[in-house]
């Protein structure tokens, strides 16, 4: 069962988003990052964690336990479990710290700023862990090539998201963009370890 979790954690988090996102009025998911929606003095400050940072973090948590455990597993693999379970660890304290109503502030508090920090543990934690996995033979060429183009997307749209905060275009888009090929190549690791 702890195998089917990357994909389940994909759902969760299309789900999760998409229903805070209805309870607040007049939000962008293209315009606003998701971090908006449990943003201080949002009108889902309370609810957005709730559904999605904590039960997320408990998933992501798991599915890395999982796959530590694996027995007769490479050393690489426990590595990739490890950034899994640190990347669910960001995910609750980026749910318990909240970041501020505004994303453009040049004085961000300190909520914010460990928020934004356990976002970018977040980000390298899943950009690591399949740029690892496109150098073991434990994993297949397709999945090896599968991980690579994942790795590859989430970088570029982190590139477009940095450029569309700049511009402040439509921030939201890339960032789920980015945020949305992670979840895939978890997917991905999900049914390969099931069909292994």
């Amino acid at each position: 069962m702890f195998a089917y979790l990357g994909f389940i954690s994909l759902v969760w988090m299309v789900v999760g988003v998409t229903l805070a996102g209805a309870k607040y009025s007049g939000y962008s998911h293209s315009r606003q990052f998701c971090s908006e929606l449990g943003a201080v003095g949002s009108p889902t400050q309370k609810l957005s964690p709730l559904i999605n940072n904590y039960p997320l973090g408990i998933l992501f948590f798991l599915f890395g336990l999982h796959i530590i455990q694996i027995e007769q597993a490479p050393v690489v693999l426990t590595i990739i479990g490890v950034l899994i379970i640190i990347h669910g660890i960001g995910t609750w304290v980026a749910g318990y710290f909240p970041m501020d109503a505004d994303p453009y502030t040049k004085t961000p508090s300190l909520e914010c700023q460990i928020h934004s920090w356990a976002g970018m543990l977040m980000l390298l934690s899943l950009l690591i862990a399949p740029l690892l996995s496109t150098f073991i033979s434990y994993f297949s060429i397709e999945f090896r090539l599968f991980s690579t183009a994942c790795l590859l997307a989430s970088i570029y749209f982190t590139v477009t998201l940095k450029k569309a905060y700049e511009e402040k275009t439509n921030p939201g888009l890339h960032q789920r963009l980015s945020y949305g090929a992670q979840l895939i190549w978890l997917t991905g690791l999900s049914f390969n370890l099931i069909t292994s």
